[in-house]
């Protein structure tokens, strides 16, 4: 079995870790058994391209259990637990490629390694993997890392032409992947259908508001050890994981500015009790700044010198771009690494920023990412998605579909049930009247 991970001895701290989330993750659990019985992803090759954490684990070891032949690569450089991805190939037979602190070109040789597993269903947390396949498809070799590109060239023109016709589709985690599919659909070329796992309810409103909301204080406290009562915590981006991360930068104690450029939600911003402003007002103000939009540029170099001596930058959105770090170096006299997740950037101005995990998801940088109870139904969502394609496929479109609602309804129904929670049915009286349209008063 082909892998390449950090080190295989790392596997029994691995394990362990691993089941300490599966305590946390019942939905999934059954999930599992029922794959376990009746094999639905039986002969699919599936790659993912996902964080490679604890609950990951949990998720493609239930694929696994389902029958499919599943080979994981990393989503993001910073994210991967080394020892779980050791145990994952020690215990379980699972190819990964995920070192935790890979570069550029080790990220995409992952991504690489998971293209030639030759996927009838992908699983992406970014996008990043969707992307490549359909880059070399295209013929796209300028959007290509080289290694990445210089094996696509090498497929016989054929080969090259029908690279994609062995997919059946795939599913996508968060946010940013998603806006990149959706203008992929767009502009006609995303050649497979792909469920939007991110719009599901049980997804957003609780993996996004909820996890990422804590994960990303939880990083920037594990990062800093700095007090946030008293100080001002500025939020970039107002959407679930936005809210997540201002009510509970709130609830440390801090002073919470907001910056939106939706009018809608810079409206419930302000009704939420926030101080809402563009960031160019909200520079001088913050001590600590965090970014969650899924865009590109969002606190730029004019920013960075209007900061107070001292601010410290974040970002908890998918990829590192929320932060002009190539600006911030270029108007920075000198820069030094001041503790672990912590870097010093010396302005020309004379003030010192504080860049936490090289700018990268701080909730994994510098944290363990999002607790297992809320991801449990996350990856639920992508288990049954995954099944979900596997069976409707062939009457599907190359669209972005939303998670359908009857998996919604049934892992909400799960949880609740993992929980302990009761609710009320409708009565036939109840659900006549809301049928209809002629009883109303």
């Amino acid at each position: 079995m082909d892998y390449d991970i950090k080190d295989m001895t790392l596997a029994d701290e691995g394990r362990l870790r691993i089941e300490w989330a599966a305590l946390s993750m019942p939905v999934l659990h059954k999930i599992k058994e029922r794959f376990s019985k009746e094999k639905p992803l039986q002969g699919l090759r599936l790659s993912a391209c996902l964080h490679v954490t604890t609950e990951t684990a949990a998720l493609v070891t239930t694929l696994k259990a389902g029958g499919a032949e599943v080979v994981l690569c990393a989503s993001n450089p910073l994210s991967t637990q080394d020892d779980v991805a050791a145990a994952l190939v020690a215990d379980h037979e699972i190819p990964v490629y995920a070192v935790k602190g890979e570069d550029h070109k080790t990220y995409y040789s992952h991504i690489l390694s998971a293209l030639k597993h030759k996927p009838h269903l992908t699983m992406d947390d970014g996008a990043d993997l969707v992307s490549s396949t359909h880059f070399i498809a295209l013929e796209r070799w300028d959007d290509l890392e080289p290694s990445v590109a210089e094996w696509g060239k090498a497929l016989p023109p054929e080969e090259r032409k029908t690279f994609l016709s062995n997919v059946m589709g795939g599913t996508e985690e968060t946010t940013t992947g998603v806006i990149r599919l959706r203008s992929m659909e767009r502009d006609g070329v995303l050649q497979f259908p792909v469920i939007s796992v991110n719009d599901a309810d049980t997804k957003h409103l609780f993996d996004n508001r909820y996890g990422t909301g804590q994960s990303t204080i939880d990083g920037i406290i594990r990062a800093t050890n700095r007090l946030l009562a008293g100080s001002t915590f500025v939020v970039s981006g107002y959407g679930w994981c936005g809210r997540g991360v201002a009510a509970r930068a709130k609830g440390h104690g801090a002073h919470v500015i907001v910056c939106e450029v939706d009018p809608l939600r810079a409206l419930e911003a302000v009704m939420d009790g926030y101080r809402v402003m563009p960031i160019a007002e909200a520079a001088p103000l913050g001590d600590f700044f965090c970014t969650l939009t899924g865009d590109i540029n969002v606190i730029r170099v004019e920013h960075f010198l209007q900061m107070k001596d001292g601010a410290m930058i974040a970002n908890s959105g998918h990829f590192d771009v929320e932060l002009d770090i190539p600006g911030l170096k270029e108007h920075s006299v000198s820069q030094r690494k001041i503790r672990e997740y912590v870097e010093e950037y010396t302005l020309t101005n004379g003030k010192r920023i504080y860049l936490l995990g090289e700018g990268r998801l701080i909730n994994l940088a510098a944290a363990e990412g999002h607790p297992s109870s809320v991801m449990d139904m996350s990856f639920a969502n992508q288990a049954l998605s995954a099944e979900y394609m596997a069976k409707n496929h062939a009457q599907m479109d190359n669209k972005v579909y939303p998670v359908p609602e009857e998996i919604d309804r049934q892992i909400a129904k799960l949880k609740l049930d993992s929980l302990g929670v009761k609710i009320d049915t409708l009565t036939d009286e109840q659900r006549k009247y809301l049928a209809s349209w002629h009883m109303g008063t």
